[in-house]
């Protein structure tokens, strides 16, 4: 099980420290998917980061930590602050620009060669890399190429090979699907559900498409600047959503068919910046009152396994008009 424990993780920058975590604390059980949604700039990405260990400047850590269910060679407990020797071999990472990801000026397969096994020999080293990219169903003649030859969604399964190669425990994608068609997009996803299903590892997926979500996430993660507004089963979260910001991305999808127009969440998220006090959705919620404006509501256990932030978790939202 993956524990989050009261995570705090900020920028430094010109202007300051800004914090783009603030006070995740939750846990996350193996052999599961996990998607994480919320609009851009609430932390999405930096969660993935500080899960990842990847906690170099600006980025840090100034409060909490990650623990992964595993001990190292010592018999101690693995955190994130240990979590680097481990990059690969029992955490993943697969970001979300393939092609700033893969070196433009080497072949695929030297990548593969220099990344996994750097005191084996070369010709042994290629022949497990074309035994498991055949695995995967992906043209061994790939390896071949220059990432600048390959499509994007070639790219990105490369990608993917490379960061499951050795099996790890855990994954962390990072909108492994942006910028592709809808097609190859399926194509990754299904790539990594036939991995999930392989390995049985956890999969910590970020992606702005709560569709996406619904169709390969076993829990959800919803966030909301820089806090964690709403955590559950997925069927839970999709079906029955306690915090009101969860409701109106659900509310704001189309249904196939449905040419209804739809509207969205109005407003727009707070400055990190600001003096963020009370419930940070107050000023975009219909149903905020005083005491949400003054009182940040802690995530709370408001149904078995599943979270929320929110005075009202649960209560009805009135009909909102969508835009003409």
């Amino acid at each position: 099980m993956i524990k989050l424990n009261e995570l705090v993780a900020a920028y430094t920058t010109v202007r300051g420290s800004v914090k783009a975590v603030d006070g995740v604390d939750l846990s996350i059980p193996e052999g599961n998917i996990v998607g994480i949604a919320g609009e851009s700039g609430c932390g999405k990405s930096t969660l993935l980061k500080v899960v990842y260990g990847d906690l170099t400047y600006p980025l840090a850590l100034e409060q909490g930590e990650v623990s992964y269910g595993f001990a190292d060679n010592d018999g101690q407990e693995v955190t994130s602050a240990t979590i680097q020797e481990y990059w690969f071999k029992r955490i993943s990472y697969i970001p979300q620009s393939s092609m700033s990801s893969l070196n433009p000026v080497i072949r695929v397969r030297k990548q593969f060669i220099d990344f996994l096994e750097p005191k084996a020999s070369k010709d042994e080293t290629l022949d497990r890399v074309r035994q498991y990219i055949q695995q995967l169903e992906l043209p061994v003649e790939a390896l071949d190429a220059y990432p600048h030859q390959l499509s994007g969604g070639m790219r990105q399964r490369m990608m993917v090979a490379l960061a499951t190669f050795f099996q790890p425990d855990i994954i962390l994608a990072d909108e492994p699907t942006t910028a592709l068609d809808v097609v190859v997009q399926k194509g990754i996803l299904l790539l990594l559900l036939k991995l999930q299903r392989q390995m049985g590892n956890t999969i910590l997926f970020v992606s702005h498409d709560m569709g996406v979500h619904f169709q390969i996430s076993h829990r959800m993660i919803i966030m909301y600047a820089a806090k964690v507004v709403e955590y559950g089963e997925s069927p839970d979260v999709f079906s029955a959503p306690l915090h009101p910001y969860t409701r109106m991305l659900i509310e704001s999808l189309p249904d196939i068919g449905d040419d209804h127009l739809r509207a969205g969440v109005s407003g727009r998220p707070p400055s990190l910046w600001d003096d963020l006090s009370g419930c940070r959705f107050a000023a975009r919620c219909p149903l905020a009152t005083e005491l949400c404006r003054q009182e940040e509501p802690p995530l709370t256990e408001h149904r078995p396994n599943h979270f929320a932030a929110c005075h009202f978790a649960g209560e009805d939202i009135p009909d909102v008009e969508p835009p003409l």
